[in-house]
């Protein structure tokens, strides 16, 4: 996965269809440039001479600021300046705001072919557009196993050995009101600090019951009982019960996992035959959902128990 990673890039020909922008100048060609860093590049430093720092491959954005600032310059300068922004490296640039491009960066640009566009629309705007795109097309991504659905508004990835019964859990789950997001396999992709998960195109709706194959389960159950990506909250792990589980039984098993360099909280729910899976899986859920707005059943009755015992003892 890591060489994949390093080779991931956006075409500039993508961010302009992308964001609908204005070409000014460079040709077909020009759109060949890529970016591979999910961020943009306002150059304060580089405008101001300073050639020291250069964000590589990263979009340039100038804005009203930039323009003010570098109407200060004559011609000539302001041409060694952008030399600066419109090297080999530089994906594109986009100007953002109602000024006329200065003369000294168009002419520049149609020298070197280097893909100058207008946006039409506020710099603020841009940026949260265009990193926002560029962070989920360039995200590190991976593929897990198991069975994803979003539960009570959570995205809930339940795992477990192969036969252990997740997609007739997964079944019954959508049968009392949730929602399937993948069975089987699980794309994830990391968006700064947030896992999204999908299904796989063509794995899309389709859920595997052991004796009865494949299933549509919008066909099945309807357009609500399908949802195409959500964010990874919380996992839960199925194993078979063993009986040294019963050892402590006020302490559930709760551990975390690695997805893709972020740690996720998971659960670890041993199962016996007869036991109502579904039931106990929306409880645990409501229980997680409980414990992050700060409530913990678990330690609130180890505190009265100890306080019973107090009690027990003072009265002696």
């Amino acid at each position: 996965m890591a060489n994949e990673e390093l080779n991931k890039r956006v075409y500039v020909r993508e961010i302009k269809e992308q964001l609908g922008l204005e070409q000014l100048t460079g040709n077909g060609e020009s759109l060949n440039r890529w970016a591979i860093a999910p961020d943009i590049n306002r150059p304060g430093l580089e405008l101001s001479g300073y050639l020291e720092s250069n964000d590589l491959k990263r979009v340039v954005i100038l804005g009203t600021k930039e323009y003010e600032y570098m109407s200060k310059f004559d011609y000539d300068t302001q041409r060694s300046r952008y030399e600066i922004i419109t090297d080999s490296y530089t994906p594109c640039i986009i100007l953002s705001g109602e000024f006329a491009p200065m003369a000294a960066l168009i002419d520049l640009a149609n020298n070197k072919n280097f893909p100058i566009f207008r946006y039409e629309g506020q710099t603020y705007q841009l940026i949260v557009d265009l990193v926002s795109y560029l962070s989920e097309k360039l995200a590190q991504t991976d593929s897990l196993y198991g069975v994803m659905m979003n539960i009570y508004g959570r995205g809930i990835m339940i795992t477990g050995k192969s036969g252990i019964g997740k997609s007739e859990l997964a079944l019954d789950l959508i049968n009392r009101g949730h929602m399937l997001v993948a069975d089987d396999r699980v794309d994830v992709r990391r968006v700064h600090k947030s896992i999204l998960c999908e299904a796989p195109r063509i794995l899309k709706r389709m859920l595997e019951i052991r004796g009865l194959g494949i299933v549509d389960v919008t066909r099945m159950f309807g357009a609500n009982a399908y949802l195409n990506r959500c964010q990874l909250d919380f996992v839960i792990k199925l194993v078979n019960y063993d009986e040294s589980m019963e050892n402590d039984r006020l302490n559930p098993i709760n551990e975390t996992i690695d997805v893709l360099g972020l740690e996720v909280p998971m659960l670890i729910i041993p199962i016996t035959v007869g036991k109502s899976l579904s039931v106990i899986i929306e409880a645990a859920v409501s229980n997680y959902l409980l414990t992050k707005l700060g409530f913990n059943s678990n330690e609130d009755f180890k505190a009265r128990y100890r306080k019973e015992l107090e009690m027990k003892v003072n009265d002696r």
